[in-house]
């Protein structure tokens, strides 16, 4: 009778099916492409890592390219860039109760909370920032 609730818990556990989903590209999506539904498919099977919901990924940027079937990554994608390279974007320093604000370069590319480097007009000072939903930088040091 001891080894009756080992021998009942094993085999609950090796009768449960596990199910998981990976959502797939149907097409290649090149980088910097923005999501629809129809670019997806949902295949029956796990892959650890991967994307297992579609509803996640509509909408969102792709990083890199994607080709059909293969898994999707939460690196492979994000949210859709606001600043692009070489943008003007207000820049925005809040310290203490001190704040600044700037017009700076943008060096690279991004979507909200993003974090990407830009240059400052004025200094010519390269620093690194947020990117905020309104499409400037916030930074802190």
């Amino acid at each position: 009778m001891r080894g009756w609730p080992l021998i009942i818990l094993f085999c609950l556990v090796c009768t449960r099916n596990v199910a998981a989903d990976t959502v797939v590209p149907t097409q290649t999506l090149r980088a910097q492409t923005i999501i629809t539904a129809g670019d997806l498919a949902v295949r029956s099977t796990s892959v650890p890592g991967a994307v297992s919901d579609p509803n996640t990924l509509v909408g969102q940027e792709t990083r890199v390219a994607l080709y059909p079937g293969r898994p999707i990554r939460p690196g492979d994608v994000g949210p859709p860039a606001i600043i692009e390279r070489n943008q003007i974007v207000r820049m925005t320093y809040i310290r203490a109760g001190l704040l600044i604000t700037a017009e700076a370069r943008s060096l690279g590319r991004g979507g909200e909370g993003d974090r990407i480097r830009v240059m400052n007009l004025s200094s010519r000072a390269t620093l690194t920032g947020t990117v905020q939903a309104d499409g400037s930088l916030l930074v802190q040091q």
